[in-house]
């Protein structure tokens, strides 16, 4: 079975917020979906191991931010390689608190805020459907696609979601140069590190070129 088929599916890329009591959490997914129009309804998977799942399940609330094509690459690295559990992602990134919940405003295409009406449990994640209490329109800007995170960003998906392959390794470059591949986010650097500058940091989650090791 040919699993990089699955890439052909469409999805965008979302940051859901919660609360674990007065300070905010969250991360990104990148499989959210309408479900029912009324009332208006969506669904989200998140890993077990996420702590934002954790929190989601003791408040039953949560909200979610659209990510657009111009968003600024440190809240995708935040919220997607670091645990909330030992890391205050929101004190880092600009947020606003909507009806209790954090949003992202800056570069978004839309906040929703929603409440928990159900939950299917399927093994690694949990899907959430959640019925909406508020939303507003952000900036007019192309939400930011799977797809177009991968092409142009070209990001990795984290071990924790639900569309995580693990790495193929591509083909060397013809010069003999070896890839070097990030371990934190699995962006792939093509060719030798050697002519980046000192201060040369990965372009998807932002650690430095000591964290990047030969593909």
């Amino acid at each position: 079975m040919d699993m990089t088929a699955l890439y052909r599916i469409s999805y965008g890329m979302y940051v859901v917020g919660a609360m674990d009591g007065e300070r905010p959490v969250g991360c990104v997914i990148n499989t959210c979906m309408q479900i029912t129009a009324e009332p208006p309804t969506v669904a989200i998977s998140l890993n077990h191991d996420n702590y934002t799942h954790s929190m989601i399940e003791k408040t039953g609330r949560f909200s979610i931010s659209v990510i657009s094509e111009q968003t600024p690459p440190p809240v995708i690295s935040v919220f997607g390689f670091r645990s909330s559990k030992d890391y205050d992602k929101y004190s880092v990134c600009p947020h606003e608190m909507m009806n209790g919940l954090p949003v992202i405003r800056e570069k978004s295409c839309a906040n929703f805020i929603c409440r928990v009406v159900g939950s299917h449990d399927m093994g690694t994640h949990t899907v959430f459907f959640a019925e909406i209490e508020d939303a507003v329109n952000g900036e007019n800007l192309p939400p930011m696609t799977y797809e177009y995170y991968h092409k142009v960003v070209k990001g990795k998906a984290p071990a924790k979601a639900p569309t995580y392959q693990q790495e193929v390794k591509v083909n060397q470059p013809v010069s003999g140069e070896k890839n070097y591949v990030c371990t934190i986010c699995g962006y792939v650097h093509e060719g030798s590190l050697e002519n980046e500058p000192d201060d040369y940091v990965c372009p998807v989650c932002g650690v430095p070129k000591s964290k990047f090791r030969p593909q």
